[in-house]
């Protein structure tokens, strides 16, 4: 009895090298800068909220400094009396960015898969930097301050940077198949850890001069890198004459590019008949609508499950140094650079498990176990000891098996929903579903900002952690009913393999 068609692994790996052209790593690496570019400019705003702060108070009273008149004159810049309000609006800030990019990244997935990729990830990176240019160094240069102002301007910049991340991964889908696209998209998922590091590296060479030449070194490079997104990025294959995923002959493992991550039903397979057309190019296919995508098998329960997940990965992002700082006393400077080595995990956790996943060609088996491992390492790291390599280790762990999965959800496994079989030949899906998915997610995000800093107030970090805890066990309940379907499959496959061996 011969072995089902769907039954005969290629290794992942070997399927992918021999597809990949110089194209493929020109693809890679811009679409990995320019979202880091994005992500650079963001955490340049969390690294200039101190010097922001100072800026925006009064500074502290000195009886023997002069007393310039007029008053209203030299200290028009002062928007608090205190640097406490002062720190509550810059956190204000965050909730309106992280809300405003949220419905961003809904509307933008949509526009992406009806207009051109490069154009609108170019726009939305190049008036992304005037925003941030206008709000850091023009406001500065012409002592211009106003709460109103601000805020308008990063609902505005929310809005554009939102663009990014649906754009970016619906070419990625594009150019890299179901073979090896958890392994790659794992790798390419750490851009926006680079972009954190990059940003922080480029706001500490000229914050010295003063906050607003961080934002105007930062918005330069990320104009400069939308120019260059807009003349030298290719959005498909077909721009350079290369078959399109889906196209390549039968035998090829390349075909599992489209092969459906959540299939509509689990009986023998042994008589689909598979046949690959070519697409009439003579037909574009019409995008797909957005209460369409949100029925696709799978969209709404990754989505939800995102929002959990974003909640607690995106809570070290923003509280991890002041927790080190607050909890354990350590200076500023050191808690900032030990909170890299979540990050590292992040990025090690992604590419790791997304290359299991390819071996396994199941995504939500990896998620649960590292999900349920997450559990363990977050009460692990609740409880560790005031040493510095000792809480670097657990952190580490603690990013691999949380960051890890975050990256999956919102690279390679937003990749397999958008390109299922249900819409098949219409590769003009992805960009909504990625929407749809990260934007949810940045919901969970947004509204986990506040509620962290509700907790901690109130109960202590104990109690964050038991409610990062919850929100991790809720990923995984969300998840559960996919884990159960492939784990199904996977049995399923494992008795044809032993009944035809």
């Amino acid at each position: 009895m011969a072995v089902p068609r769907n039954l005969r692994r290629q290794p992942a790996n070997g399927s992918l090298v021999s597809h990949c052209t110089h194209h493929h790593i020109a693809v890679f690496l811009l679409t990995f800068f320019s979202y880091s570019l994005l992500h650079a400019s963001r955490k340049t705003f969390s690294n200039v909220k101190v010097s922001i702060s100072s800026q925006w108070t009064p500074s502290d009273i000195n009886t023997t400094a002069l007393e310039l008149q007029p008053y209203e004159l030299w200290n028009s810049s002062h928007l608090f009396p205190n640097a406490e309000e002062a720190t509550l609006f810059l956190g204000t800030l965050d909730t309106i960015f992280l809300f405003s990019y949220a419905v961003g990244l809904f509307v933008s997935g949509i526009v992406g898969d009806r207009l051109n990729l490069r154009w609108v990830l170019s726009f939305g990176m190049c008036s992304s930097a005037l925003v941030e240019f206008v709000f850091g160094t023009l406001t500065e240069w012409l002592h211009f301050y106003n709460k109103w102002f601000y805020c308008c301007l990063w609902v505005v910049n929310g809005l554009l940077q939102s663009t990014g991340w649906p754009c970016v991964v619906a070419i990625m889908g594009n150019w890299f198949g179901k073979a090896g696209r958890g392994f790659v998209f794992g790798l390419w998922s750490a851009c926006a850890s680079v972009g954190n590091i990059l940003g922080a590296f480029l706001a500490s060479c000229v914050l010295q001069y003063g906050y607003e030449y961080a934002f105007l070194v930062t918005a330069s490079v990320q104009f400069a890198g939308g120019i260059i997104v807009f003349f030298g990025l290719l959005i498909s294959p077909k721009e350079v004459g290369l078959p399109e995923l889906g196209e390549e002959q039968e035998g090829s493992a390349e075909e599992d590019a489209n092969k459906p991550l959540i299939s509509n039903n689990e009986e023998d397979e042994d008589d689909q008949n598979y046949s690959i057309q070519a697409p009439d190019t003579s037909n574009q296919p019409k995008a797909i609508g957005f209460f369409q995508a949100c029925c696709l098998p799978g969209v709404l329960l990754y989505s939800l499950a995102y929002a959990c997940l974003k909640l607690v990965n995106y809570s070290f992002f923003f509280w991890l140094p002041f927790y080190l700082s607050n909890n354990f006393g350590w200076k500023e400077a050191e808690a900032d650079q030990l909170s890299i080595w979540y990050d590292v995990g992040g990025i090690i956790g992604g590419t790791i498990q997304g290359l299991i996943s390819d071996m396994l060609q199941k995504r939500a088996p990896v998620l649960a176990i590292s999900l349920l491992l997450a559990i363990g390492s977050l009460f692990g790291y609740s409880r560790s000891p005031n040493s510095k390599p000792i809480n670097a280790f657990i952190m580490a762990i603690t990013g691999f098996f949380i960051g890890g999965p975050s990256n999956m959800i919102s690279s390679a496994i937003s990749a397999d929903l958008g390109r299922q079989e249900l819409v098949r030949g219409n590769s003009e899906a992805l960009a909504t579903v990625t929407g749809i998915v990260d934007g949810t997610g940045s919901i969970g995000a947004a509204v986990g900002q506040y509620l962290v800093s509700l907790i901690q107030d109130n109960l202590g970090w104990m109690w964050v952690f038991y409610f990062f805890i919850l929100m991790t066990s809720s990923t995984i309940l969300f998840i559960s009913p996919l884990l159960v379907r492939e784990i199904r499959l996977l049995l399923h496959e494992r008795r044809l393999r032993t009944r035809t061996g």
